[in-house]
């Protein structure tokens, strides 16, 4: 028996990364992909990897989802936007299942926080989830193996592809002001540092940054432990920890974004320790923003809320995304 999925808000660049996933997933029938100013058109003229089905958009709104029932509703909506939504499908289909890409549900504790490296078991069966931020995906998972073992407050330097910024304009997805430069931004109170800082149950800073690649997040962790530590010992410390989970790799070399770009996958290593004070540590992570930071994880959720393995339909030995900018 297939899943019925029905997308909120497919036309944004998540959007064109989840569809395809959906369209592919063995246990996924899509029921409706909702753009109101595509309403009518065939998918295919929009989304790449959707060329062969027979899908058109349509208007789903608050006022009409009653039309539109399904098992589960993914919402790709701007931050803000999935109160309306939520709101019709608690009303008129309560045990469906929700997922949320926005940062719209990630404070509430009514809602399930979706990251299945850390909560597999409670996501089983989950009728909210609330999908976690791209930068917070990274930067959690390169801090859980030492949170135990932190000092003081962790610094995490992020660098995102502009595809982060979505695709209303502004400076930060104008790639003139880009061209060969670094744009700093939101350097305190970030929502994905208020974002790490509960889920660690810590305070983390955060520096985010957007640079002139279109996709693709890299992030530099500087810390302190409560105790001396070797890069050998790191590097076995993060293997152990993530042993087993099918899309994080662990590495002795820094990950680059080329590594990941296009891929499902997190790549971490490069763990670097102080000669002056081996207390002092960094590691590198990197991720596809679009994808683990957004629809990959997104089909892990909606896998382990219906009982299926969190990698069913990622198949990463043949995927590779054909969502790029105008950049490449």
């Amino acid at each position: 028996m297939s899943i019925r999925v029905s997308v909120i808000g497919a036309r944004g660049y998540t959007g064109s990364e989840l569809l395809p996933l959906l369209y592919n997933h063995p246990g996924v029938e899509i029921s409706a992909v909702a753009s109101s100013s595509a309403a009518g058109d065939p998918l295919g003229d929009h989304v790449d990897g959707m060329e062969d089905s027979e899908l058109r958009f349509v208007d789903i709104q608050p006022e009409n989802l009653a039309r539109f029932a399904a098992d589960a509703y993914i919402l790709a909506l701007p931050n803000g936007q999935a109160g309306d939504y939520v709101a019709a499908v608690d009303r008129h289909f309560p045990d469906s299942v929700v997922i949320d890409l926005s940062a719209d549900y990630r404070f509430d504790d009514q809602w399930q926080y979706g990251q299945p490296e850390r909560f597999a078991s409670v996501l089983k069966g989950a009728r909210r989830i609330a999908n976690p931020g791209c930068y917070a995906t990274g930067a959690q998972l390169a801090l859980l193996p030492v949170v135990g073992k932190l000092v003081g407050v962790p610094v995490v330097f992020g660098v995102s592809g502009y595809s982060g910024a979505g695709k209303t304009p502004s400076r930060k997805n104008d790639l003139a002001a880009l061209k060969d430069n670094l744009m700093p931004y939101s350097l305190a109170d970030h929502v994905h540092e208020r974002e790490v800082s509960r889920q660690l149950g810590r305070d983390i800073r955060f520096l985010p940054h957007v640079a002139p690649f279109f996709r693709g997040i890299t992030l530099t962790i500087a810390a302190e432990l409560d105790g001396s530590t070797t890069a050998a010992e790191l590097l076995d410390l993060y293997q152990n920890a993530y042993r087993g989970f099918e899309l994080i790799d662990v590495q002795v070399d820094p990950p680059e974004v080329t590594e990941v770009r296009g891929r499902h996958g997190v790549k971490m290593g490069g763990f670097t320790v102080s000669k002056s004070d081996p207390r002092r540590i960094a590691v590198v992570c990197v991720l596809d923003n679009l994808l683990k930071g957004a629809a990959t994880q997104a089909v892990q959720n909606l896998n382990l809320a219906f009982g299926l393995a969190p990698e069913t339909g990622l198949d990463q030995k043949t995927f590779t995304s054909r969502v790029t900018g105008a950049n490449g």
